[in-house]
């Protein structure tokens, strides 16, 4: 586990507490008719009143001042590469991004949202968005809070200081977090540069999977997800901008007080990061290359059993010991689509051209597989047990939908050779069996 320069709390799906000041929360009910300390009582709410208990998120957060003093919001006038889900380009063939950039003209975490791909739209709140993010210079001032969906991040390089209504947050490279529907938060960049992926979905909050006959232990444990403690600045008579996310757009508001001001805090409906290095993967033992569905360490479901709006799946160092077996990650179609983005090293199904920052999409039913040089060496390597070395990460944010791409992703930094680590892949048929080669039937 990385060193982290907050506390946290551990858990999944948990009741938490929190209090900033001691005496902060009130006990026994939710909204005494005078809150201690004379704070203001407010909830959030990411469910419906309604939905069954089980399912139930909410969270009552204790402030300073409530969230509704603002000014109105307007819609912004700053240009963004935020994308209108209505109005993607189509593309069925195998997609490939070289690293996108960080530019090198100042901006943060909210200027620098860059949509590459989509379905559905958050208005019917069904669908998911998958973004690039890069930034230069921390939110000074400025918050972002989103009325869409839940931002599942993935850091590919820099830290993320994350400042939050609940707390403090600190992911770095090799860490995630989520930020759900609604939470207010503020990212700062003390590494300088840095950039990252975003899945965005519109529906279902994100959950662990069911781990079925695996048991009860193993994949990401939920220990391992770890929630802020509160914090809160009372910062008067400055301005700060709010920045809010909704239906696609971007609306900007002001206020004279920090949205930070939360003194505590209930529920369990709160932002979380998880470290990838501990999750606890399985694989086969015997032969075959089991699904990649066994390295999902996030699901977003439909109301269809056991099948995702957004899968977040990552391919962990691991032993590999299969006998009889082509090891690398085999060529398929698929009803899902998949959109892969490396974190650092190389990915162990294409030795090069898949480089840390870029991104790749295989649509709905596209083949696609391991190159040509991959599967050569696949077809002839030794099988003894080998170890995926902890140098490399890779991510795949896969979805039921089938995506289109933003006008941005259609039109820079793809890979226009991508089809070509295919091409050397030549018949390697024997002709034993004989087969007649008119009829191609096979006669033994």
């Amino acid at each position: 586990m990385t060193y982290s320069k907050y506390q946290y709390q551990s858990g999944f799906g948990n009741e938490f507490e929190s209090e900033a000041i001691k005496g902060a929360l009130p006990k026994g009910q939710n909204t005494p008719q005078v809150c201690p300390l004379n704070l203001y009582a407010e909830q959030l709410s990411g469910n419906a009143f309604t939905v069954p208990r089980a399912q139930q998120q909410r969270s009552w957060l204790y402030r300073i001042r409530p969230s509704v003093c603002h000014t109105p919001y307007k819609e912004s006038t700053t240009p963004t590469l935020l994308a209108d889900l209505n109005k993607l380009s189509v593309n069925p063939n195998q997609l490939r991004w070289k690293p996108f950039p960080i530019q090198d003209k100042p901006h943060d975490f909210v200027d620098g949202l860059i949509t590459i791909a989509g379905a559905g739209h958050a208005s019917v709140r069904h669908g998911v968005a998958i973004h690039i993010y890069t930034a230069n210079i921390d939110m000074k001032n400025k918050c972002f809070y989103n009325s869409d969906g839940d931002f599942l991040i993935v850091p590919q390089q820099g830290t993320l200081d994350i400042q939050t209504e609940f707390g403090f947050l600190e992911v770095k490279q090799g860490e995630i977090c989520v930020i759900q529907r609604g939470i207010t938060f503020s990212i700062n960049v003390p590494d300088g540069p840095s950039r990252g992926y975003i899945c965005e979905v519109f529906g279902s909050h994100f959950r662990l999977p069911d781990l079925g006959p695996i048991g009860a232990n193993g994949l990401a444990n939920p220990r391992d997800f770890l929630h802020p403690v509160a914090a809160f600045e009372e910062k008067q008579g400055q301005t700060f901008t709010r920045v809010n996310k909704f239906l696609g757009k971007l609306f900007v508001g002001h206020q004279d007080h920090s949205p930070f001001n939360v003194v505590a805090w209930m529920g369990n409906y709160s932002p979380y990061k998880y470290d990838l290095s501990l999750f606890c993967a399985v694989n086969s033992v015997t032969f075959d290359h089991l699904d990649p569905s066994i390295f999902t360490v996030l699901t977003a479901p439909t109301n269809e059993p056991g099948v995702a709006a957004a899968d977040f799946v990552i391919f962990p160092p691991r032993w590999l010991v299969q006998e009889h077996t082509f090891r690398p990650p085999y060529f398929h179609r698929n009803c899902m689509s998949e959109f892969m983005g490396l974190i650092k090293g190389h990915y162990e199904a294409k030795k090069e051209g898949f480089l840390p920052g870029g991104g790749s999409l295989h649509s709905c039913m596209t083949p696609h597989g391991p190159d040509t040089d991959t599967f050569e060496a696949g077809t002839k390597a030794d099988l003894k047990p080998m170890k995926i070395p902890d140098i490399a990460l890779a991510f795949m944010f896969e979805t039921s939908l089938i995506l289109g791409i933003s006008d941005y992703a259609r039109d820079n930094f793809i890979d226009d050779d991508y089809w070509k680590c295919w091409s050397g892949l030549s018949s390697k048929i024997k002709q034993s069996p004989s087969i007649d080669n008119d009829t191609k039937q096979v006669y033994y």
